[in-house]
């Protein structure tokens, strides 16, 4: 059935029909935008008529990076967002424990502590996590996901002792003067051990596919990213696909050091569009950690602690530079996350010398995406607009973490995290994600944070990096679907495209700017179909 939307606010994101009076949707398209007469005219005799009542339409949003399945799986674990101290930390995973009957058998899982945020300072190590259990194998996740903090059982299961040298890429900390493990690991040191872990875990696979999509939905998010697919992921993905679990687009990125090449060849149908909601967009790299977990790789040092203590890479410079070639060789784009300025420069220098020695002809059109951009320069900025490098910018770190980064970085730094204006100014199509499940993906919130540049502490961070509000959304939705080279069929309201719509409470071009998080999504629109409804 025909279905015309009229009598609200239309949001096309298109410039020259901003505004029009009403839209005719018809077999998941938009097929009519104009006036209500118009659109009453184009319409077929079964046709049904919503009155939007003041209410605002506009694109679905379009989420530029993120976690989906492990978004489903952190739906799985204990929620640790709300603690304050360690023993929040104890009272949660023991609570955990005893609701889900864990056994030594299996292991408990938290995801979502925050060092910066806690009484401590400082990370809940074995000599925490013992306090949970002494037979129950335990691990806790930090809220950037780049850190992870284990109890004895769990770490010597997963063979980590005195013996173990640090994984490059990760570090093991030590009890301080001694080379025991005090259960907290950082990068790829935590990725080791959640191998082991993932070996205990039997999810409920309903719960996971339901928890993969459900905050997306609820925030009017109409294609999603899985942005570091490996084995494990893919299958997920094909699972809840084969079962008719996914309502919304999926676009995956397998890892390139992980086995990413295969994973493509096994899945070459997925790199030509959508098949039932899936698609295989490129290559993912990553070549650092969290700033606000001070893993990050700078150029200058962080303050405090060591003077000269700077983070560390993933990847060696080598390694960086024939990824890069391999992905613009076999004529992919690449993903890579950045979050410190020597991370960035060394993408870019890597990006750089590929594009030299690669004689794809088609080399300049892969839109590589830089994932986070937290503390990239200006010269970098410079450097990304010549080789049309994508900054997809988590802009939530202002709000999240920006007094934080202040502290970690100084004024100057601090100030300059998600460079939005400046990467504006040199012409660079800029979007904005959230990293779910590091931050729920609220696009809203990310739009309302690049206006105002407000923290959670109420601080100004980079007041010259403010921008307007249209800039802002066309961050997560256009731009957003040309960053997935999809903006011929998403991304604005505009006749031919398909029907991914979200209906808003307001207008966020019409309310005062420190309101745009308040409006609320009171329904999720694909192709066509309401899949959420508030």
């Amino acid at each position: 059935m025909d279905v015309i939307y009229y009598g609200g606010r239309i949001l096309t994101m298109e410039e020259d029909q901003l505004f029009p009076e009403a839209v005719l949707v018809k077999k998941g398209l938009i097929h009519k935008v104009g006036t209500l007469k118009e659109v009453m005219d184009a319409a077929g005799s079964s046709v049904k008529k919503v009155n939007l009542d003041g209410r605002c339409l506009m694109p679905g949003f379009i989420d530029p990076h993120s976690h989906i399945v492990l978004n489903g799986q952190m739906a799985l674990f204990a929620d640790l967002s709300e603690c304050r101290n360690f023993d929040d930390v104890i009272h949660a995973m023991t609570a955990y424990i005893e609701e889900n009957k864990i056994t030594a058998k299996q292991v408990a899982v938290g995801f979502g502590y925050d060092n910066n945020f806690l009484e401590e300072q400082d990370h809940p190590g074995k000599a925490v996590l013992d306090q949970v259990s002494g037979e129950i194998p335990v691990m806790i996740i930090h809220v950037s996901g780049h850190i992870g903090c284990a109890n004895s059982v769990m770490l010597e299961m997963a063979g980590v002792t005195s013996e173990s040298e640090d994984p490059q890429g990760g570090k093991i900390r030590r009890v301080e003067g001694t080379r025991e493990p005090d259960g907290v690991l950082e990068e790829s040191a935590m990725m080791g051990i959640q191998t082991t872990m993932g070996k205990r875990i039997k999810p409920d696979l309903g719960k996971l596919f339901s928890g993969m999509q459900k905050t997306y939905v609820e925030n009017g998010v109409t294609t999603a990213q899985e942005g570091a697919a490996n084995k494990g992921g893919m299958t997920m993905l094909k699972m809840a696909q084969l079962l008719g679990k996914l309502n919304i687009d999926v676009v995956a990125y397998p890892l390139i050091s992980d086995g990413g090449a295969e994973l493509i060849q096994k899945s070459k149908k997925l790199c030509n569009g959508h098949r039932k909601h899936i698609r295989i967009g490129g290559y993912k790299m990553l070549l650092d950690g969290s700033p606000q977990g001070r893993t990050a790789w700078m150029s200058q040092p962080y303050l405090g602690g060591d003077p000269d203590y700077c983070g560390y890479p993933w990847l060696t410079d080598e390694e960086a530079y024939q990824y890069c070639l391999q992905a613009i060789n076999e004529n992919r784009q690449i993903l890579t996350h950045c979050n410190g300025d020597a991370a960035s420069e060394q993408f870019i220098t890597a990006y750089e010398k590929a594009l030299e020695a690669s004689v794809n002809p088609n080399k300049m059109n892969l839109r590589p995406v830089m994932i986070h951009c937290q503390t990239v320069r200006n010269d970098q900025l410079d450097r990304m607009a010549k080789i049309k490098m994508i900054p997809s910018i988590f802009v939530g770190h202002v709000y999240y973490w920006g007094d934080v980064h202040v502290k970690n970085f100084g004024e100057e730094r601090g100030h300059h995290i998600s460079p939005v204006k400046d990467a504006l100014d040199r012409g660079l199509i800029i979007n904005f994600h959230q990293d779910a499940p590091i931050t729920k993906p609220n696009m809203l919130h990310s739009v309302w944070t690049a206006v105002n540049r407000i923290s959670r502490l109420g601080n100004t961070i980079g007041e010259d990096q403010k921008i307007d509000v249209y800039d802002a959304l066309k961050a997560v939705t256009i731009n957003a679907a040309y960053a997935y080279f999809e903006e011929e069929t998403k991304g604005s309201i505009k006749e031919g495209k398909r029907a991914d719509l979200v209906v808003l409470d307001r207008c966020p071009m019409d309310v005062e700017p420190m309101e745009i998080r308040e409006i609320q999504v009171l329904e999720t629109i694909k192709d066509g179909k309401t899949i959420y409804k508030k």
